[in-house]
C-alpha cells in the first residue's frame, strides 16, 4: 500500500484514488478493499494532508477519494466539509465509509456533497460497487431549462415507504413535498417529488395532475436521458413544486433497475433542494439505491399487528443485507391522541417490541384526508387547520431548520 507522502513522488501510473482518514489503520477491510479494486493506484491522506493535496499536480487525475470516519472524527465535521466541498470543485468524487457515526452528521456530510455512503465494516463487494456507481452517473450540468433558479448541487433526499398498504406513505410523501416548497416565504426551496410506484403510484391523483408518455419514454431508456428527457417528464404543480409521476400504464417493478434509479436520483438532486421519493410498498432490487442515498427514509406504519409483523421482517431484511437501518425514521399513522393514556401506553410497548424509536407519530386526520385526495389538493389547501396538515407542515419546518443550521455550522 501507497502512504501519503509517497502521493507526491512521480509514478509510472498516476495516482487514481486516495483514502483520506486520522488513520488508515483503523480500517483495514478498507485498504483490502482498495488494493482489491486499484491494485496500487491509490494513496492515503490524513484530513489536514487533503485540503493541501488537491492542489497539487498529482491530485488531477484523482478519479475519487474515499473518506473514512468513525464517530471520533464528528468534531471535525468542518473540517470535512470543507475536504468534500473542495474535491467537488475540482470534480474529484467522493465516497463516504462510516462506523458507528450519528445519522445528523451523515446528513450534514452528504449535503456537503459526497456521492455515496457505504457503512463499515464494508459489505462484500460494495466499494467496488459504489465506485461503479461513481463511474456511471452522469456529469451534472447547470440547469437553465428549469424556471425559478439554476442548478442547487446536492439535494436532501426524503423516502417515504409503507410498512403496510393504507399507512398513508403517499398522502405523508405529497403532503411533505407541498410543505417543503412552502416552507420559507422569502426564499421558497426548490422541491421536486418521485413517484416509483409504477404499478399503483397516487402521486399524480392526489395532486390532480396526468399521467404523461415522457414519464414511460424516460424510464425506458435512461441511458441516453439528458436534460431535455428529464425536463419534459416532470410536471410542475402550482408553479411550486415539480413531480415524476407514475407512467400511465402499469409497469412490472423490475422493468427498471438500480442504474435506471441511480441516473434519475442524479439529476433530481442535482436540480432541487428537496426530492422527496413515494417507494412502493414492495422490496424490490433497487430499493438498496434508494435507501442508500436517502439522508431520511420514513416508513409508516399503523398500530397493528400486520404493521408491527412486517416492520420487523422489514428491519431483518435490511440488516440480512447490512444496509444503513440508521436512516430510518418509523412515522406511526393515526397516532393515539395526547389524552388517550391507553392508547400512548400501546405505543410505548409496540416500540419496545419492535426494538424502534418511533419519532414521528401523525394524527388521524379523518375524511378531509380522503377528500383532499379526491379533489387533488394539498390538505394545506382543502384542510389548512387539520391536525394531521399541521403535523406534516411541523415536520418539513424542523427538517428545513436543520439543513439550514447544518448548512451555516459548515
Amino acid at each position: 500500500m501507497m502512504t501519503s507522502s509517497e502521493t507526491t513522488r512521480p509514478e509510472a501510473s498516476p495516482i487514481m484514488a486516495c483514502t483520506i482518514s486520522r488513520d488508515v489503520q483503523n480500517f483495514d477491510l478498507l485498504i483490502e478493499d482498495m488494493e482489491s479494486a486499484l491494485g496500487e493506484s491509490w494513496g492515503d491522506l490524513g484530513f489536514s494532508e487533503a485540503l493541501a493535496f488537491f492542489s497539487q499536480p498529482e491530485a488531477e487525475h484523482l478519479e475519487f477519494v474515499a473518506i473514512a470516519i468513525d464517530e471520533s472524527d464528528e468534531d471535525d465535521l468542518v473540517m470535512l466539509g470543507e475536504i468534500i466541498s473542495l474535491a467537488d470543485a475540482k470534480g474529484i468524487k467522493v465516497i463516504l465509509i462510516a462506523e458507528d457515526v450519528s445519522p445528523a452528521a451523515l446528513h450534514q456530510l452528504l449535503r456537503r456533497g459526497a456521492d455515496e455512503f457505504v457503512p463499515y465494516p464494508l459489505p462484500e463487494g460494495e466499494l467496488e460497487a459504489a465506485i461503479e456507481r461513481l463511474r456511471n452517473k452522469p456529469e451534472r450540468p447547470a440547469v437553465a431549462a428549469f424556471p425559478g433558479g439554476d442548478s442547487h448541487g446536492n439535494g436532501v433526499l426524503l423516502a417515504v415507504q409503507g410498512l403496510a398498504g393504507g399507512t398513508g406513505a403517499t398522502t405523508v410523501a405529497v403532503n411533505l413535498a407541498w410543505e417543503l416548497a412552502v416552507v420559507d416565504k422569502k426564499a421558497p426551496p426548490r422541491v421536486c417529488i418521485l413517484d416509483f410506484g409504477l404499478q399503483s403510484g397516487a402521486v399524480s391523483t392526489y395532486l390532480d395532475l396526468p399521467r404523461r408518455e415522457a414519464v414511460f419514454e424516460m424510464w425506458s431508456d435512461t441511458d441516453s436521458m439528458d436534460e431535455d428527457v428529464f425536463h419534459q417528464a416532470l410536471t410542475e404543480y402550482e408553479e411550486k413544486l415539480w413531480v415524476l409521476t407514475a407512467p400511465p400504464d402499469i409497469l412490472p417493478l423490475d422493468m427498471i433497475g438500480p442504474q435506471d434509479v441511480q441516473r434519475i436520483l442524479d439529476y433530481a438532486r442535482a436540480r432541487f433542494d428537496y426530492v422527496v421519493v413515494d417507494m412502493p410498498s414492495t422490496l424490490v432490487q433497487w430499493t438498496e439505491t434508494v435507501l442508500t442515498n436517502a439522508q431520511i427514509y420514513f416508513t409508516t406504519l399503523e398500530l397493528d399487528m400486520r404493521s408491527a409483523q412486517n416492520a420487523l421482517r422489514f428491519k431483518r431484511a435490511l440488516r440480512s443485507e447490512e444496509l444503513p437501518t440508521e436512516k430510518l425514521r418509523f412515522c406511526l399513522n393515526r397516532a393515539p391522541k395526547f389524552t388517550d393514556l391507553n392508547g400512548k401506553s400501546r405505543v410505548k410497548r409496540l416500540a419496545e417490541s419492535l426494538e424502534i424509536s418511533i419519532e414521528v407519530q401523525l394524527p388521524d386526520g379523518g375524511r378531509a384526508v380522503t377528500q383532499a385526495g379526491d379533489h387533488g389538493t394539498p390538505l394545506a389547501s382543502a384542510a389548512g387547520k387539520n391536525p394531521l396538515r399541521k403535523e406534516i407542515a411541523k415536520l418539513a419546518t424542523s427538517l428545513h431548520e436543520l439543513g439550514k443550521s447544518e448548512a451555516e455550522a459548515a
